[in-house]
């Protein structure tokens, strides 16, 4: 009388043989804020932002409001850290602002900008970087790479309506006295230029994802 016999297990894969996930697929989470690399990040996007005020703005109009490359620099870091560590990267630059160092556009420093024109632009700056900065991350975790400028584009122009304009706006009317549509007519001036700059911004971002794939989010193994 034979006894039956059982099916011997298979052998375990090594780590090395184990399937791989193709590249690009897989869950992904969004990097943390308050790792080394992170704060590295936030440093360093916060002093592109204060580097872009050295270049003397183009002033417009008559109300002290010129065209800058704050709000490039601003998208760009929204685009590429994402909303929490782009509203830190601002928080920080205007921290150091508001603190006496001179890296508003035209050298200026303090709290007395707020006074100015200018005040409800530099009020939406975090706003606009934290904005961009979570549409940037659902683009990288929904969009294919080749369709991501365009989404980029396209986030980058409806928050700066929405978190620069209009504050701009706002600001103008409290602080020039301005009535809205004076206020609005004196901000028309400032979209062809922000056009062009989310524009280059989205470029930038695309290059950037494309260089350092994990730098937004980081695929999960």
């Amino acid at each position: 009388m034979t006894r039956p016999t059982t099916p011997s297990p298979a052998p375990a894969q090594s780590p090395a043989q184990a399937p791989r996930p193709a590249a690009g697929t897989g869950p992904r989470t969004a990097r943390r804020i308050w790792d080394a690399q992170s704060l590295a990040l936030i440093s360093v996007f916060a002093a592109l932002i204060a580097a872009s005020a050295i270049v003397p703005g183009i002033p417009v109009g008559g109300f002290g409001v010129p065209i800058t490359l704050q709000t490039l620099a601003i998208m760009v870091t929204g685009l590429v850290l994402g909303g929490p560590r782009a509203a830190a990267a601002v928080a920080l630059y205007l921290l150091l602002a508001f603190a006496g160092l001179p890296i508003f556009s035209g050298g200026r420093a303090g709290l007395q900008v707020l006074a100015g024109g200018s005040a409800g632009y530099i009020a939406g700056f975090i706003l606009a970087a934290l904005l961009v900065g979570l549409a940037a991350e659902q683009v990288i975790r929904r969009v294919p790479a080749k369709r991501r400028g365009l989404w980029f584009f396209l986030s980058a122009v409806v928050v700066t309506v929405v978190a620069s304009h209009l504050p701009g706006v706002l600001g103008m009317m409290v602080n020039l006295k301005l009535s809205w549509p004076a206020a609005f007519a004196s901000d028309l001036i400032f979209y062809p230029g922000d056009i062009v700059k989310d524009a280059v911004a989205s470029a930038a971002a695309v290059a950037a994802h494309r260089a350092f794939p994990d730098i937004l989010v980081r695929r999960v193994k």
